[in-house]
């Protein structure tokens, strides 16, 4: 997908994408539509550049134009580009590798840009290679089935049971409807084997939920 191999290859500077909701995870792909003048004129700056942009997601405190940012984002290259008939832009972002956000460095430029700390997360750059051999597959699939049919959602089964379970959950995490504190939850667990058990527990929990019950969160 990129020439990325180590950490040291990424850029150590990148523009910031916050947005509450929208997890990339590496190896996933994320649709956005860009329509803000500030985050075209970000889109056009890379992609004259690496094309690369950490999306990442707020926490409480900061200003409405300017919230604090989480702690870790993941940083995505542009794959598909295409502009629309009133300006706005459609593209693809593909998830390369997590990162720590470091210091924001000041700018005129419309949007914000991070120093970004990759190296905690260069297994993400690796193929695969988690050992997931203790994972309880059945108990996630079943508890997947159950969420499902209680949301009243469906999948295409016969793709997701021939998938890699990576790419599932990826797919999964990245898809579903949780809140933003989960779907956080979900982006910094270390591993690929922690992210399979994190997700099973928020399929789980919803489970458990009365339907007029608020939304459990992971602490």
């Amino acid at each position: 997908m990129t020439s990325y191999r180590r950490a040291s290859d990424l850029p150590q500077v990148i523009p910031v994408f916050p947005l509450d909701g929208a997890l990339l995870l590496p190896g996933g792909d994320l649709p956005l539509r860009i329509f803000e003048p500030r985050y075209l004129n970000m889109v056009d700056d890379v992609m004259a550049g690496d094309r690369m942009i950490g999306m990442i997601q707020t926490r409480a405190g900061g200003e409405r134009e300017r919230p604090n940012l989480c702690a870790v984002g993941c940083a995505g290259r542009i794959t598909s580009f295409n502009e629309t008939s009133d300006g706005a832009y459609l593209i693809t972002l593909t998830g390369v590798c997590r990162f720590a956000v470091g210091e924001e460095l000041s700018s005129r430029l419309p949007y914000r840009q991070v120093r970004a700390a990759f190296t905690a997360f260069a297994e993400d750059l690796e193929d695969g290679g988690d050992d997931l051999g203790a994972f309880d597959r059945k108990r996630f699939a079943r508890a997947l089935k159950t969420y499902l049919n209680r949301r009243e959602l469906d999948i295409d089964w016969e793709t997701a049971e021939s998938a890699p379970l990576e790419s599932l959950v990826t797919s999964l995490s990245m898809g579903l409807p949780f809140a933003t504190v989960e779907k956080q939850a979900l982006l910094e667990a270390p591993t690929l084997e922690a992210r399979c058990e994190a997700l099973t527990t928020l399929l789980e929990i919803d489970a458990l939920e009365d339907d007029g019950d608020e939304p459990h969160s992971m602490q």
